[in-house]
């Protein structure tokens, strides 16, 4: 399992509401702790769908940016803005 791989995954950028208001996916890891600590509501069907694209990407079954069009989804779904970072 790679928990911390960040290749071929832009970083996005989540505006979330409570004490953890901004936070960055830049890995698998970022992006599953985020779903499981910090988001806001457990069941909606992008969520649920963002769930198990984590678990895919991490065990290398599908790609870690299909993993990010399911976080960016599930984002939608819950009325959190997110945002792609952009390197200079």
């Amino acid at each position: 399992m790679c928990w911390n791989t960040s290749s071929a995954i832009t970083p996005v950028g989540l505006v979330l509401r409570g004490p953890a208001t901004h936070k960055m996916v830049r890995t698998l890891g970022d992006a599953a702790d985020i779903l499981i600590r910090d988001w806001p509501s457990d069941d909606g069907e992008e969520y649920v769908a963002a769930v198990k694209a984590c678990v895919d990407a991490i065990s290398g079954q599908i790609a870690p940016e299909q993993f990010r069009e399911a976080l960016l989804r599930a984002a939608d779904e819950a009325g959190i803005a997110a945002l792609t970072v952009v390197a200079h």
